[in-house]
C-alpha cells in the first residue's frame, strides 16, 4: 500500500485529513500526474516533489481542514519565481478535505489498495467529490483534461494506480472519431488532453483553444506522449503534425487516406520535417470498416501496442 493511502486510512478515524493530488503537469515538474500526499494538522505522508511547491501545498491542505469534510479546491502553481523554483513548468493540484466513508458505505480506499481502478467524479463546485468504481464513470464524461480551467460537473479522473503507467495522450479534434476514442478511455492507461479550436462543439472534456496554443501544445509533447490529429481542417492537421513531429512525442498519428499521407509527406520533405515517426492512416491496418467506433478501437489498440515486444 502506498504511503499516502496508508496514512489516510490510519488518520481518518481519529483526526481530519486532507488529500493533495497532482491532477496535471505542463512542462518540467518534479512529479507527475496522479502523485498524492495525505496531510494532517501535524504530519504529511507521501510527496509531490518537495521544495516550495510541497510546502505551499501542505499549507493549503491544512487550511482546508478548517472547512467541512468534502470541501475541495483546484489550484495552479507555476514552477518559477513565485515559488523560487526553476523547473519552468506548471502543476495543477487538487486539495480536498477527505470525507470518510460512513459505516457500511462503499470504501473506495480498499479498492485502490487492491489496485482496482476508482473514478473520482465532480458533481459541481459545491458538492463533495464522489468516488465510484471506474466502470460506473464510463457514461459520465471524458476524464478531466489537464488544461481545463476548472473541473466541471460530470467530469472525472481515475485515482492513481501506482503500478500502472499512464501514457499522456494529446488529442486534437472533437469530431466523431475523437468522441468515440474519448468514450473508451476512462478505464485505460492514458491521461487525455483533448483540444479543438471550435467553441461550438459543447463537449465536456474538450479544451477550446486558439490555433497558436494548439500548435505550442503539440510542439511540447514529451517522449512518452502519443499525439492524435483529426481536426476539421486539413491545413490545421498539417501544421499540428509538423509541430508534433518536431517534438519528442513517442507516437504521432494522423487520420487520413493514402492520398492524404502522400501529399503530407511531400510537403514535410519540402519543409525539412522528418516524418519518419508519422503514422497515417491511424489504427490497426487492413480494417475495411470506417465507422468511428471501429476506428476508435483500432487506434486505441495501436497505442496499447506501442511498448509491446511485437
Amino acid at each position: 500500500m502506498s504511503e499516502w493511502l496508508a496514512a489516510l486510512r490510519a488518520a481518518w478515524r481519529h483526526e481530519p485529513v486532507a488529500l493533495v493530488t497532482i491532477l496535471a503537469t505542463e512542462g518540467s515538474s518534479p512529479r507527475g500526474a496522479g502523485t498524492r500526499m495525505a496531510v494532517t494538522a501535524h504530519e504529511a505522508a507521501g510527496t509531490i516533489g518537495g521544495g516550495a511547491l510541497e510546502l505551499r501545498a501542505t499549507e493549503q491542505a491544512r487550511a482546508i481542514l478548517a472547512q467541512p469534510p468534502g470541501t475541495w479546491r483546484v489550484q495552479d502553481w507555476p514552477l518559477g519565481p513565485l515559488l523560487g523554483q526553476c523547473c519552468g513548468g506548471q502543476v495543477r493540484l487538487l486539495v480536498e478535505h477527505f470525507a470518510a466513508p460512513e459505516a457500511g458505505a462503499w470504501d473506495w480506499t480498499e479498492h485502490v489498495a487492491r489496485g482496482e481502478p476508482v473514478a473520482a467524479c465532480f458533481d459541481g463546485e459545491a458538492a463533495p467529490i464522489r468516488r465510484v468504481p471506474a466502470e460506473d464513470a464510463a457514461g459520465i464524461a471524458p476524464p478531466l483534461p489537464p488544461r481545463s480551467p476548472k473541473p466541471g460537473a460530470g467530469m472525472h479522473f481515475l485515482e492513481p494506480d501506482e503500478g500502472r503507467a499512464y501514457r499522456p495522450l494529446l488529442m486534437f479534434g472533437a469530431g466523431h472519431v475523437g468522441i468515440a476514442i474519448a468514450e473508451r478511455l476512462p478505464r485505460l492507461p492514458f491521461r487525455l488532453s483533448w483540444f479543438d479550436t471550435r467553441a461550438d462543439r459543447g463537449l465536456p472534456g474538450v479544451s477550446v483553444q486558439e490555433e497558436d496554443a494548439l500548435l505550442a501544445c503539440a510542439g511540447e509533447a514529451g517522449p512518452d506522449a502519443a499525439v492524435l490529429i483529426f481536426t476539421h481542417d486539413h491545413g490545421l492537421d498539417y501544421r499540428l503534425a509538423s509541430a508534433a513531429l518536431r517534438s519528442q512525442a513517442r507516437f504521432v498519428g494522423l487520420i487520413g487516406s493514402a492520398t492524404k499521407r502522400a501529399r503530407f509527406l511531400s510537403r514535410f520533405a519540402a519543409d525539412g520535417v522528418d516524418a519518419a515517426r508519422l503514422t497515417c492512416p491511424i489504427g490497426i491496418p487492413d480494417l475495411a470498416d470506417k465507422h468511428p467506433d471501429v476506428i476508435a478501437i483500432a487506434v486505441i489498440a495501436q497505442l496499447l501496442l506501442l511498448d509491446s515486444d511485437r
